[in-house]
């Protein structure tokens, strides 16, 4: 398999996620509660995703925290990046939720 069709699949896959989640904010009317939980099953999977790759999670702990971590920084800023020169066309009011603290710049 080519990388270009590994990275189609990798796309492929965050879709899915990505119309769930979007199904999920519909629903609930809430679109910081449904990414505080789309972030919180990231965390959760990650970290069985880094102790099954691992023989000894305790001990490369903190290099799984950097890597995530350096991971989902790069693909938040390019994300970021995108809706920056592609802003959404639909703007909302950010939604006042206590769980979730709102970033206002």
């Amino acid at each position: 398999m080519s990388e270009q069709q590994k990275e189609t699949t990798i796309f492929q896959l965050a879709d899915k996620f990505i119309a769930l989640a979007n199904e999920l904010s519909t629903e609930e009317q809430d679109i910081a509660k449904v990414g505080t939980a789309l972030r919180f099953a990231a965390a959760r999977f990650n970290a069985f995703e880094a102790a099954l790759k691992s023989a000894d999670l305790k001990a490369e702990k903190a290099n799984a925290l950097e890597w995530f971590t350096k991971e989902y920084k790069d693909m938040l800023n390019d994300n970021l990046d995108d809706h920056i020169d592609n802003p959404p066309t639909a703007q909302q009011e950010p939604t006042k939720d206590e769980a979730v603290q709102v970033f206002n710049g």
